[in-house]
């Protein structure tokens, strides 16, 4: 049932094999075996996917003549293509959560992006923005490592998430609505159903929808961030670990906890929420 990223699982450090991941669900196209395709340009490409003006500019009505030389000013940011590396970061999030980017493995942007049907360079930033938030180490020369993670790294990670939204949900406990909590339930269901269908991917962003709406609550943007970094990272397997049917049961109990923490909430029973919360994070998966 795994998704997104089928055959990264290769062999040797560039984690070279047969398929690919599939493109994020932030609307990129896909083709073929998962692979993204970039945004169609006008004329011929140059270096790094680049687009260059071609000979049927003009019949596009890409003029480049006889225009005065500043009708607009230029603009203060740069103007982007469709979000490539959007679509390649998504995906490599994907086969971090399911394993199929492997712990010590060292994989090169050039290998990956062959796999993605796009250039080196949106892997590349992709990969470096999986390093800032600690996926993957830069290995010089060689590529980029999955981060080898142990139980202690999970603790701790599950201990700062705890003292970050346990304190804020008990504190939204006592002034939110009952209706408000209601709102949630579909969300909360949500997780069951991802749950039950044992893959871990697509467990993992609907865990993260229900956390995210819960936090929101509360009105803090820089809070919702943080703890969504914190869940994400949570959210990397060990090393060594597979998901199975035993994974399953845990991720189903997981969900289920959503759902008794929601019927607190309405019932404004403090202590139930109080015990369910310590519940959920002391054994989050």
């Amino acid at each position: 049932m795994r998704q997104g990223t089928k055959g990264f699982a290769g062999t040797g450090d560039t984690g070279t094999g047969q398929g690919g991941p599939a493109a994020g669900a932030d609307g990129g196209a896909r083709t073929g075996a998962g692979r993204v395709r970039e945004p169609a340009q006008s004329g011929t490409r140059g270096r790094e996917g680049d687009a260059v003006p071609g000979r049927n500019d003009a019949v596009r009505g890409e003029h480049t003549h006889s225009e005065p030389a500043a009708v607009l000013p230029r603009p203060r940011t740069p103007v982007q293509r469709s979000s490539v590396r959007g679509q390649v970061l998504a995906a490599l999030r994907t086969a971090l959560v399911t394993g199929d980017l492997r712990p010590g493995v060292v994989y090169s942007a050039p290998v990956l992006a062959e796999r993605f049907g796009v250039s080196a360079t949106p892997v590349r930033e992709a990969m470096q923005q999986l390093a800032l938030e600690g996926a993957v180490e830069v290995v010089p020369n060689r590529g980029f490592r999955v981060v080898e993670r142990g139980d202690r790294e999970l603790a701790e990670l599950a201990e700062v998430r705890a003292l970050i939204e346990v304190p804020m949900v008990l504190r939204l406990a006592r002034t939110v609505p009952a209706e408000r909590w209601a709102e949630l339930r579909p969300l909360a269901e949500a997780t069951i159903r991802a749950a039950s269908s044992g893959c871990r991917a697509t467990y993992a962003e609907s865990d993260r929808a229900f956390h995210r709406a819960v936090l929101a609550l509360a009105g803090n943007e820089q809070l919702v961030r943080i703890a969504e970094d914190l869940h994400r990272r949570a959210q990397w397997p060990l090393v060594g670990a597979a998901p199975g049917p035993l994974g399953r049961v845990g991720l189903v109990a997981d969900a289920h906890q959503h759902t008794a923490l929601l019927d607190a909430l309405i019932a404004g029973a403090q202590d139930a929420v109080r015990s369910l919360l310590e519940e959920h994070f002391t054994g989050a998966v």
